[in-house]
């Protein structure tokens, strides 16, 4: 389901992001995947949630599905480490208005580590590449460089390479104006002027170059398949992997998903929403679990 597509509502307020991940159900799920460490990442993500509006403000069950994703990865979400992150998204709705949802997405050294983890590569990398440095471009072997010849600061573009163990290697090289170009065609943030692009291009940069060269030459493990699906993604399943590309525009949406999700948000009475048990969605079982809590609570005057 689009479970973006609205903000959860506690009597009419937004669902804080803390206590929803405080919720019993949710911890456990957490726990499942990330056993004694489930504690320390849930506490990194509301450290991320506290120091940035726009995610603490998000809908909590798109912050959720994200700091899943990452736990299913086993990636770190601290934005100096660089492996993974979650974002704060303004999600543009049907009537004009804009909805705040927590985006995941992966940092080039989260490739580089699922790459090693994979057993299946020699070697991995990705760098800048600077004017003189660029010595041949052979269409069939790939682009040679000099990495001695330096003559300036200037960055001409960005080079990957791997190896794997059994001898296949593949480079691939991106002009500057390739990467800018690749920015603005699949972000809106980059053509806004925010975001990781605008504070850490050079991440970005190569975090681009290792993506397309792992997605069309190396070999994907399940795990490098989910990161592939999921980054630049909200997460609105992350058991079926179902996505949504809010940042580039190409939504999906389960109309079905979304008329339960907004039933189980409007329920006023713990009757009410035990009707629609039977109807839940694997996906939408935390949320309802916690909306029962709620109207339970409200029901014995807590």
């Amino acid at each position: 389901m689009d479970t973006q597509s609205t903000s959860l509502q506690n009597n009419g307020k937004k669902y804080p992001v803390k206590q929803f991940f405080e919720h019993p159900d949710i911890q456990k799920k957490f726990k499942e995947i990330l056993g004694n460490k489930a504690q320390q990442f849930i506490a990194s993500v509301l450290q991320l949630a506290n120091s940035n509006t726009m995610l603490a403000n998000a809908d909590p069950v798109s912050v959720s599905n994200a700091a899943m994703t990452a736990a299913i990865l086993d990636l770190p979400i601290n934005n100096n480490l660089g492996f993974a992150y979650i974002i704060g998204y303004n999600e543009k709705q049907k009537d004009g208005t804009f909805r705040q949802v927590a985006q995941f997405q992966l940092g080039y050294k989260g490739f580089i580590q699922l790459a090693q983890r994979s057993g299946q590569f020699l070697t991995i990398s990705s760098c800048p590449v600077y004017e003189g440095q660029i010595k041949e471009n052979n269409p069939l072997t790939g682009m040679q460089f000099d990495w001695t010849a330096k003559k300036s600061d200037i960055i001409m573009g960005y080079a990957a390479y791997f190896k794997l163990l059994n001898g296949f290697e593949k480079t691939l090289y991106m002009p500057i104006e390739n990467i800018k170009a690749h920015g603005k065609k699949y972000s809106q943030t980059f053509k806004k002027g925010y975001g990781l692009w605008d504070t850490d291009f050079d991440a970005m940069a190569q975090k681009t170059v290792i993506k397309l060269l792992l997605s069309k030459f190396a070999p994907l493990s399940v795990e490098m398949q989910r990161a592939v699906i999921s980054d630049q993604a909200v997460i609105k399943d992350y058991e079926e992997q179902e996505v949504q590309y809010v940042d580039n525009e190409v939504p999906t949406i389960d109309k079905e998903k979304e008329r339960i999700y907004l039933l189980i948000q409007d329920a006023t009475t713990v009757e009410q929403l035990s009707k629609l048990e039977s109807n839940i969605p694997d996906d939408l079982l935390d949320f309802y679990m916690v909306r029962m809590d709620d109207l339970k609570a409200l029901k014995n005057g807590k």
